[in-house]
């Protein structure tokens, strides 16, 4: 669909059933390029009548902006922006700070009093029971959130729309969002996603209990992280599975289904993601040594933001002397990938779970890749088993087994008919669970929920939600 054809619908559909009442999005950045399912979901939710403030942390810069972003008509309000604490002293810090936000918690500890002392004290106690030892300062950040949560506190009363606060990932955003909630007097919930929920820095002793017991609810996106999560809860607090999902109508597969794309002379091994140490690309760039060794004459295209691991990717391809074979590409729009996943023969994504604990939950490139008919291999760690059957719809391999990896593609370019059978069935399971306008449904149900004791609302009409545009 284009852009125009989206505004249409857009101005069609039917009219908000809130009367006003919004959502408050809190973000640590917006739009982020690798973010595409927060900007997906803010679109979808807003076609079907929903109202939403975003709240954005930091301004982000250098981002690839994704057409869908365009259509967006929620608000962004962003927040001061302060130095990192670790690029000054704290002192010094403050002395920066402090103006930026003055002003809101003044307003706020006039009209709030009670509730502004209160979270202050909590606040202040947070920050000595999570320091990382018994004889050193207070976290500072906890200071740093409450400045944040305050801006974003007074935002909300004085727009006097905003009803509920959601926050997407649960270290940050969150600790701001639950913050913010018991300052501005509203509920809160967040989407817990990969590394915040597995990184014990990012949530440290049991602050992720803390914020899980304060929650209204919790969104995540696979059925392992909500395991996980139930395991370490309170108890109590509902926790809800919403695959992030996608357009199968914008992802379709292209006409042709066989071999490579006539205009690569070779086979194209696809692999997308940022250059963080959990995408496992080393043991991809290994495999496709291998692969070379044995005679398959291919080319690999590793595309994606640069990130820590970087360098030793780059590093890797030069040991091996792979310069020929394995191409770094930096990251594309969505528009952009959709048309390099049709070029493309094999799509490889050999996640591992790092020694910090940190993990994707369903990579989204695995459910793009997947819905426009290319047969897959990952590993099979974390969510990806929610999303791969092995040798029903795609290929599972072990984590850090660059040997599996291996066989595990060339498989799949010595056999045509393989990646027939596995790539349709991808797109199959996709359409059958990974659908964006269905998932969307049920963070819909759980934001009305919040809603209807302000507004009588009514059902959403699924008509109108368009296509995503990338």
């Amino acid at each position: 669909m284009k852009m125009d054809e989206i505004q249409s619908a857009q101005k069609s559909s039917s009219p908000s059933p809130f009367n006003g009442s919004q959502i408050g999005y809190i973000l640590k950045g917006y739009p982020r390029t690798s973010e595409t399912f927060i900007t997906n979901e803010i679109h979808l939710l807003e076609t079907l009548g929903l109202k939403l403030s975003i709240f954005s942390i930091k301004r982000l810069t250098g981002q690839q902006r994704h057409a869908v972003v365009n259509a967006i008509r929620a608000p962004v309000i962003y927040l001061p922006q302060v130095p990192l604490l670790g690029e000054v002293p704290f002192i010094k810090w403050l002395a920066i700070s402090l103006p930026k936000f003055i002003r809101s918690h003044w307003r706020l500890c006039r009209s709030r009093p009670r509730d502004y002392m209160k979270t202050l004290r909590e606040v202040i106690a947070l920050s000595f029971k999570y320091r990382a030892g018994s004889w050193l300062k207070p976290r500072k950040a906890f200071i740093k959130e409450f400045l944040q949560a305050g801006y974003i506190a007074q935002q909300v009363l004085e727009s006097g729309q905003i009803r509920h606060l959601h926050a997407h990932f649960c270290h940050t955003a969150t600790s701001i969002a639950m913050f913010a909630s018991r300052l501005c007097g509203l509920p809160f919930s967040f989407t817990a996603h990969a590394k915040d929920i597995y990184l014990r820095q990012l949530n440290p002793g049991d602050l992720l209990r803390t914020k899980m017991g304060q929650a209204k609810f919790i969104v995540t996106c696979t059925e392992a992280n909500r395991a996980y999560l139930e395991g370490i809860g309170p108890g109590g607090v509902p926790i809800y599975v919403s695959y992030h999902g996608l357009d199968t109508e914008l992802f379709a597969p292209p006409a042709r289904v066989t071999g490579h794309h006539p205009d690569q002379p070779v086979p194209l091994i696809l692999s997308v993601g940022r250059f963080v140490e959990k995408k496992g690309f080393t043991y991809l760039v290994e495999a496709c040594r291998r692969l070379k060794d044995r005679g398959h004459e291919l080319q690999c295209q590793l595309i994606g933001g640069a990130g820590a691991d970087s360098d030793r990717v780059r590093s890797r391809i030069q040991e091996l002397q792979l310069e020929d074979t394995v191409l770094i590409r930096p990251a594309v729009t969505q528009e952009e990938l959709r048309q390099i996943y049709r070029q493309g023969t094999v799509f490889v994504l050999p996640c591992q779970i790092v020694e910090s604990g940190d993990r994707d939950g369903i990579p989204n490139v695995l459910v793009e890749a997947m819905a426009q008919g290319l047969p897959v291999v990952s590993t099979n760690i974390s969510g990806i088993p929610e999303l791969i059957d092995h040798r029903v719809n795609g290929l599972l391999v072990p984590q850090k087994d660059a040997a599996a990896l291996a066989e595990a593609v060339e498989a799949l370019l010595v056999n045509p008919s393989l990646r027939r059978e596995l790539g349709k069935a991808a797109r199959e399971k996709v359409c059958r669970r990974f659908d964006a306008k269905e998932n969307i449904l049920k963070l819909y149900d759980l934001f009305r929920s919040c809603l209807d004791e302000h507004e009588e609302v009514h059902q959403p009409d699924l008509q109108v939600l368009p296509a995503i545009k990338g």
